[in-house]
């Protein structure tokens, strides 16, 4: 009889080679599977598993082809990319300099009131980075910001996209969280559990979401009080007649856009896929009232869709061969012996899952790690009497802030790659780190007061 001791140091080291392939550069979900079959022929050779356990895998694969939620995540990147291609991020930056740019740290409070605006309305953390990089980090220097403080806010606000909603990393993340849901109340003897849906982690995530975009603009209002010259004011003067009609014509657009897309999910009217398609159609509208709907951007739009879109579900697909490997040497088992007797109960398995996550962000993208650790450690954390949607919030905050951490994170890579040669990349690195710490400190905060992440969704669906 096979060692059920070796399944679970295969299964480790499974993991192990997965991690080291990822971080030499192979794709991601050649990697993910790649090495689940390897571990497949070892451990039909130790006979810890036999070639007709992967006698799952058809199922699997046709239960997320036949998903209905997943069919947002490529209504929701084709309406980020064709936003971004009729330049909404433009013309927002340029009107909301000109509407606080009167203030000390106004340029930064636009900045992070845009990012804001497209994580709600796009949801691609590189492309509003990219974007905002390009447009926004010049004029700041120009204007005569503190090189760190200009690089920490587009960075910190870039990444707003995988907290604020409607985010293709809830997507993903409320879909696993529902199977792992599913089954750890299964596993305790409820067999009539109630359903944990992409709404309710939508729901859970909008006032952390606002809380930050309030912290990231507190700390913009300390820097310009105490540091007038890292944050100076704008001395052109503006006709207030035509900025208001400016900032009719910039903002209302898309916030309508995000009303409709949000409200309609938030409100019961519309499912997260129906809201997608809603937003996919109302960007088509914004590109066509600013005269860029043209045979040539729609082209660039969905090969730039497909291409996220096959990546996203190529992943997913190497990540089922790998989570079925890993739980069919015994690696589920492994995982759930560890954690539980961890010392603090729930919360010392929630910290060192925390930790794990944030430190696999520097090496991982978010989808890796939603799709490969998520199913593993999500029933045996929900097992101990968690909330899920609160526990979905904690993710993906967390996810954000390995988003934004030194010296690996990416965030900091996407704007070194648009930044001015005249800005270093130690600049970038310096000025990340208050954003940093306000991300743990709100992480914190999720922590000790749960009901910021539970509340909205009890209200709204009971």
């Amino acid at each position: 009889m096979a060692d059920p001791l070796i399944g679970e140091l295969l299964s480790i080291g499974m993991f192990v080679l997965a991690c080291v392939v990822l971080m030499f550069g192979f794709p991601v979900a050649f990697s993910l599977a790649g090495s689940a079959l390897v571990f497949v022929l070892i451990g039909t050779v130790t006979g810890h598993m036999v070639l007709a356990d992967l006698g799952a895998l058809p199922s699997r694969i046709f239960g997320i082809m036949s998903n209905e939620v997943l069919v947002a995540v490529p209504l929701f990147v084709f309406m980020g990319v064709m936003l971004e291609r009729s330049r909404v991020a433009e013309q927002l930056l340029e009107t909301m300099g000109l509407l606080f740019g009167t203030l000390r740290g106004g340029l930064g409070l636009s900045v992070v009131v845009v990012g804001m605006l497209l994580a709600a309305s796009t949801g691609i953390v590189g492309a509003t980075v990219v974007t905002m990089g390009l447009l926004s980090l010049p004029t700041m220097l120009k204007a005569g910001y503190d090189p760190k403080l200009s690089t920490g806010v587009i960075c910190a606000s870039g990444t707003l996209g995988q907290i604020i909603p409607p985010s293709i990393v809830l997507v993903l993340l409320g879909d696993i969280l529902q199977g792992a849901y599913t089954q750890a109340q299964l596993r305790l003897g409820n067999f009539a559990p109630e359903p944990v849906s992409v709404v309710d982690l939508f729901a859970g995530a909008f006032i952390p979401g606002m809380v930050l975009v309030g912290l990231y603009m507190a700390w913009v209002l300390v820097v310009a009080l105490f540091r007038p010259k890292a944050a100076p004011a704008l001395v052109r003067p503006v006709d207030s007649g035509s900025l208001l009609v400016q900032v009719a014509v910039s903002f209302l657009p898309p916030a309508l856009l995000i009303l409709a897309v949000l409200g309609s999910i938030l409100a019961g009217i519309a499912t997260p896929t129906e809201s997608a398609a809603v937003g996919a159609v109302g960007a088509m509208i914004l590109a066509a009232m600013r005269r860029r709907l043209t045979p040539a951007v729609v082209t660039d739009v969905m090969r730039a869709t497909t291409k996220i879109s096959s990546m996203v579900f190529i992943i997913l697909l190497g990540a089922s061969v790998f989570s079925l490997t890993f739980r069919d040497l015994g690696g589920d088992k492994l995982v759930e012996d560890v954690l539980t007797g961890m010392p603090g109960g729930m919360l010392g398995a929630m910290l060192v899952v925390m930790a794990l996550m944030f430190v696999m962000g520097f090496f991982l993208d978010f989808i890796e790690i939603i799709f490969v650790v998520v199913p593993i450690v999500g029933p045996v954390l929900l097992m101990m009497d968690m909330d899920p949607v609160w526990l979905g919030v904690m993710i993906a905050l967390n996810l954000q802030t390995s988003f934004l951490t030194p010296p690996f994170g990416f965030a900091l890579f996407y704007l070194r790659g648009v930044a001015p040669p005249e800005i270093r990349t130690v600049d970038i690195y310096k000025g990340i780190i208050p954003f940093v710490i306000l991300q743990l400190g709100m992480l914190v905060i999720l922590a000790l007061y749960p009901p910021l992440a539970t509340w909205l969704p009890d209200v709204i669906f009971g």
